[in-house]
């Protein structure tokens, strides 16, 4: 699938993914290739973008929303720093 992540002031990630783990407002949600068209609103707490084997980006996240549409998950935070 394909994720973008990006913040007011620059864009964090852009590729091919094969897990996100993402810190909803009310829990924290995973996301695979294929998932249903999905909306949710983000909390505080760790981003994670899970791509080839063990490799992975990890952020804190505040604030933003996720969006997952046709095999695309769009990802845009408020405030983010990687890790």
């Amino acid at each position: 699938m394909r994720v973008t992540v990006v913040s007011p002031e620059r864009q964090l990630f852009e590729g091919e993914a094969t897990a996100v783990v993402a810190p909803a407002y009310d829990g924290e949600v995973g996301i695979l290739p294929r998932h249903a068209p999905f909306l949710t609103l983000l909390g505080k707490g760790k981003l994670v973008v899970r791509h080839g084997g063990a490799e992975a980006q990890h952020f804190v996240v505040a604030g933003g929303f996720l969006q997952v549409a046709g095999n695309r998950v769009r990802v845009v935070v408020e405030q983010a720093q990687a890790l």
